[in-house]
């Protein structure tokens, strides 16, 4: 399955990417799944993206959590948990 992924503010500055697009193995088909798998790049992946690691997630441009499902053409976002001030 293909999707895009999106970084945004302070994962994107780690990372050194805003976007790219994927071709996942078949058996990841949740957005708990996608970050599994990004972890699985090591280093830099597994550090930013780590489970102990505030982060919030999208799919479609909508708030989800690690169990929601994937979609072919779908695209999934990381970002930090927004603070006011």
């Amino acid at each position: 399955m293909k999707i895009q992924l999106r970084f945004f503010a302070s994962v994107r500055e780690k990372l050194g990417l805003s976007e790219e697009t994927v071709t996942l193995p078949d058996e990841i088909i949740t957005v708990g799944g996608v970050r599994a798998y990004l972890q699985s790049r090591g280093g830099l992946w597994a550090e930013v993206l780590a489970d102990d690691r505030a982060l919030r997630m999208a799919f479609a441009h909508v708030m989800c959590d690690a169990e929601t499902p994937i979609s072919e053409g779908g695209e999934v976002a990381f970002f930090p948990p927004v603070t006011g001030g």
